[in-house]
Formats: C-alpha cells, structure tokens, sequence
C-alpha cells in the first residue's frame, strides 16, 4: 500500500467515492493507493485533498515525508 493509500485508509476514506468525485477512474485511483511504484501526478492530489475536503499541503506531507534531501 502506498502512503497515499494509508492516508486515506486511516482516515476512514471511502475510495471508491473519491474516484467518483475525482473523476480519476477506480483503476487508475486503486493503483495510486496501491502500488508503490506509480507515480502520483500533483492534479491527482490536488482532486483528491479536494474531494476530501483536506489541506491539500497537509496530504502533501503525509504522502512524501519519507523524502529526504541529500548531503
């Protein structure tokens, strides 16, 4: 499960009512949440914090916190 799949699991998240609002198809929302090694478009969050009704940054955060910079 990807962190944005977390995310939304932990916040009791109803997927498939996402992709309705997003208009992101099931399949492709299911393997943003699912599959580690899609990429998430900056629109997708977007829609999704949207659709949520979420801080858009707040997401951000969540999703790529494991990203560190190099020395």
């Amino acid at each position: 499960m990807t962190f944005l799949g977390k995310y939304l699991t932990n916040k009791s998240i109803n997927k498939a009512e996402v992709a309705r609002k997003t208009g992101i198809n099931e399949s492709r929302h299911n393997n943003i949440c699912t599959n580690e090694d899609t990429n998430l478009k900056a629109e997708e969050l977007y829609l999704i914090s949207k659709a949520i009704d979420a801080d858009s940054n707040e997401i951000l955060k969540k999703v790529y916190e494991h990203l560190k910079l190099s020395k």
